[in-house]
């Protein structure tokens, strides 16, 4: 699922605007009871990936992008959406699906150029899920690396190894694929 930015714009113009927003991300997970199993922030939008129990995406994610947009209107001088379009989601419906997604996030900043390597992008889940920070309380860190542990038959010792290596494969995957067919952000 993502979020962009009213015509593409920034969104967030410094840390504080990041740390707020996180915050409030943290308030609509525990409020609708999210699974997070991946985030990131770009300049112009953001990335989750999560599992709801029911309902709650869409009012979810209205009160989060509403409340944010407000905070930084009032903050920053500004009137008008912050925000463009509604959200946009994808159902998703296998493990390979979801680890994928995962992956897909948290290379989003170094496929776009701002990075070289997902760990140098602060404002993802990749630095928490590979083992080398804590994780956002609103992160479902060990049900990631759970998944990813199960899926390639490996221990939940290694998880955060065995993540790290699924995600720098994409990379690789990135570097000998046929020019014009790789993802951008």
């Amino acid at each position: 699922m993502n979020t962009r930015g009213n015509n593409k714009a920034q969104v967030y113009v410094d840390s504080t605007d990041r740390f707020v927003f996180l915050e409030m991300l943290e308030r609509s997970q525990l409020k609708y009871e999210w699974m997070i199993y991946a985030w990131c922030l770009m300049t112009n939008h953001f990335h989750l990936v999560l599992r709801i129990l029911e309902n709650g995406l869409s009012q979810g994610m209205c009160e989060l992008n509403g409340s944010f947009g407000r905070w930084s209107n009032l903050r920053h001088g500004r009137c008008d959406h912050v925000f463009g379009r509604r959200f946009s989601s994808r159902e998703i419906t296998t493990n390979a699906h979801l680890l994928e997604a995962c992956r897909y996030v948290v290379l989003n900043p170094v496929r776009a150029g701002l990075c070289d390597h997902p760990a140098d992008w602060r404002w993802s889940s990749y630095r928490a899920c590979a083992g080398l920070e804590p994780p956002q309380p609103f992160l479902a860190r060990d049900a990631m690396l759970d998944l990813v542990s199960n899926f390639f038959g490996k221990s939940r010792t290694s998880g955060s190894a065995v993540y790290a290596e699924f995600v720098l494969a994409g990379l690789e995957y990135d570097a000998v694929a046929v020019p014009g067919t790789a993802t951008k952000a």
